[in-house]
């Protein structure tokens, strides 16, 4: 858990805090910048089309970074009935947050492979790994079809109407399920959501 370098390790626990930050706020960014050229302006409205990080920084979604090595930020509002396409609108803007963490992963690890030659303990190659492996989980773990992370926004969407009462429920119950997930997996040591990121994390680390 990151928030064990608290303790042990402080200096990479503020990499690791800051990395986090990063990885957010631009996620959260690209999903107001998405939905304002889309023709919703409710998030830059409210003040969430900037890269200032307290605009976007969930306390709850933030603790669980630190504590359970997963969560997200600040969910950026939006009126689905201002955007010119309204089905198209929202699986854009659901898109755009895990899209804008994929387009960091291959920046940042661009980075870190020609600069690995600086060595394990230099800030520069820390601070890029950490961003790396803080936009893995950022995506992987907001493309699940579970509301209300992103991938459930694009997965319901395109359910068609007939499952209109299925959808319903799945919205209305979404959060505890995921709750439940959440604690069933880490009470009973199941890790499948850290069997998961680090499957998909190791694979990625590989290309670099």
């Amino acid at each position: 858990m990151i928030i064990n370098y608290l303790f042990t390790e402080p200096f990479f626990f503020l990499i690791w805090l800051l990395a986090i930050f990063v990885g957010i706020t631009i996620h959260e960014f690209a999903h107001a910048l998405v939905a304002n050229l889309s023709g919703d302006p409710t998030a830059k409205n409210m003040g969430r089309l900037t890269l200032n990080p307290l605009a976007h920084i969930d306390l709850m979604g933030l603790l669980l970074l630190l504590l359970a090595g997963f969560g997200y930020g600040k969910p950026v509002p939006i009126n689905p009935y201002n955007f010119r396409n309204q089905k198209w609108g929202t699986i854009f803007v659901s898109v755009a947050g895990p899209l804008s963490n994929l387009l960091q992963i291959a920046v940042f690890g661009l980075a870190l492979k020609y600069l690995s030659f600086l060595g394990p303990t230099n800030f520069l190659v820390n601070f890029l790994f950490s961003l790396v492996y803080v936009n893995i989980i950022l995506m992987v773990f907001n493309i699940l079809p579970i509301p209300p992370l992103d991938g459930s926004k694009i997965f319901l969407k395109l359910l068609p109407g007939s499952l209109d009462s299925f959808k319903l429920k799945l919205e209305q119950f979404g959060p505890v399920i995921l709750l439940l997930l959440i604690i069933f997996d880490r009470l009973f040591n199941l890790n499948i959501f850290a069997t998961i990121f680090t499957y998909i994390s190791s694979l990625i680390f590989s290309l670099f």
